[in-house]
């Protein structure tokens, strides 16, 4: 019984295996799309059952690679593998694309598999220097053109810090500018000068960076640290300025329109932008008008320095708030190396409040010079009495030594004690900015007062 059941079996088996002959030949690999990066090896698979005597052809368009074992294709790269797999090696662009692999029967039965090729980034710049250069007010256009795939995108970086090794996760130190291949300045000046970066990426490989240096071309810019330096005989004199220009200026130092040179007594110097004029031991005739004077192909700057042996400005030291109510200790300093000669002070009262409608007129006095300090600096204090109670007050003083008057002063205001109202320093601000504005104004009424007392 038992020898019965087999040889069923293997009657049913022997019959199935006639059925699969029958059937024909068929694919037991599927169709697939593969991403491959450029140099990778890449294997496209192409098994087949009950292919008996058919052939087996791989065809990439109109070009048959390989039939049953033969090569057909004269790439070297390219090769049977496990069968009928094809292998691919040192894959490039130009792989990617449909191949088919197709059973030569009457049905032309085929597998496709879809090949797209990663490719890193490469780029093109412009200008291939990578320098551009271009004029104040003028534009300049930058250009990275980008390929690879995926498409890459294009990014600008206006650069502060040089360009980091891990690059662009450092970018925050720089300005990010936009995207695109293009990297358009217009209207550009000084500090636009410098460095940008273009930053290509599509996530194959790393990120390709490419530096540009951008140079604005200008006229000389000048600034000087004081228009006015004070000095006095067998000290020194300091002049700085600060000189900006593209292409670089030569710097030269004039007293009085007349060039001046190098000499025992004058020392001139430059340390990156800035330049120095160093006077020793300066004698009378050193003072005067100096001008610091830059020239490039572009144009021409000047600045002017006084060197003065004039007092400097005064300067209030005393509080805004007085301790009385009818009096006012005002003190103030003075810079001058000579001793002081005379000192002028202009007051009067301000009108904050409804008793007084317009200022008070103003008072002239005349301050007794200060013994010699013997020292640069000269403190002198002087008490204003007859004041109003809670009342404001400004005052301007000038000093005086052989050298001639110096510049009026800042307006000082000051506060008395008493009355219905009490003003607090913070009060005192925006007096105090109003009346600066009118400086020129005080200057006039000063010269009106000399030319009345001289008159009497």
């Amino acid at each position: 019984m038992e020898g019965g059941w087999l040889v069923l079996a293997a009657v049913l088996i022997a019959a199935r295996a006639q059925n699969n002959r029958n059937d024909g030949p068929r694919f037991l690999s599927r169709g697939h799309s593969y991403r491959a990066v450029v140099g990778d090896t890449l294997l496209l698979p192409c098994q087949v059952q009950n292919l008996g005597s058919l052939v087996l052809l791989w065809r990439r368009g109109p070009a048959v690679l390989t039939a049953a074992s033969l090569m057909v294709t004269r790439d070297e790269r390219f090769r049977l593998v496990d069968g009928y797999n094809l292998q691919i090696t040192d894959v490039g662009p130009q792989d990617a694309g449909d191949y088919v692999c197709q059973i030569s029967d009457r049905i032309s039965r085929d597998q496709v598999h879809t090949v797209e090729v990663l490719v890193p980034p490469s780029v093109r710049a412009s200008p291939e220097s990578k320098h551009a250069a271009a004029r104040r007010g003028g534009a300049a256009v930058l250009e990275c053109r980008a390929s690879g795939n995926p498409v890459p995108t294009v990014t600008w970086h206006k650069l502060k810090l040089p360009v980091p090794t891990n690059w662009p996760e450092l970018n925050d130190t720089n300005t990010r500018l936009g995207e695109g291949p293009q990297l358009q300045l217009s209207r550009l000046e000084r500090h636009h000068s410098g460095r940008y970066a273009c930053t290509v990426d599509n996530g194959v490989g790393p990120p390709i960076v490419t530096e540009f240096q951008l140079q604005v071309l200008y006229p000389p810019e000048i600034t000087v640290e004081r228009s006015w330096v004070h000095t006095g005989e067998g000290f020194r004199a300091e002049l700085l300025c600060t000189v900006h220009a593209d292409p670089p200026a030569e710097v030269g130092w004039y007293q009085n329109s007349f060039p001046l040179s190098a000499s025992e007594r004058i020392t001139m110097s430059a340390r990156g932008n800035n330049h120095t004029l160093l006077i020793a031991n300066v004698q009378p005739e050193d003072f005067g008008n100096y001008s610091c004077v830059a020239d490039n192909s572009l144009g021409r700057a000047r600045q002017h320095v006084e060197v003065s042996g004039r007092p400097g400005p005064a300067v209030f030291t005393s509080p805004p708030l007085a301790r009385r109510a009818a009096s006012y200790l005002l003190a103030f300093a003075v810079d001058s190396y000579p001793p002081l000669d005379e000192l002028r002070l202009l007051y009067r009262q301000l009108a904050i409040n409804e008793s007084f409608q317009q200022p008070g007129r103003w008072h002239d006095v005349v301050i007794p010079a200060p013994e010699p300090a013997g020292s640069l600096t000269h403190r002198v204090t002087h008490e204003l009495r007859g004041l109003q109670p809670g009342a404001v007050y400004e005052a301007i003083v000038q000093a005086k030594n052989r050298y001639g008057w110096n510049e009026v002063s800042d307006i000082f205001q000051f506060h008395t004690l008493g009355g219905a109202h009490t003003a607090h320093a913070d009060e005192l601000t925006p007096m105090f900015a109003a009346a600066s504005k009118n400086q020129l104004a005080y200057c006039v009424i000063l010269t009106a007062l000399y030319i009345m007392n001289a008159l009497a």
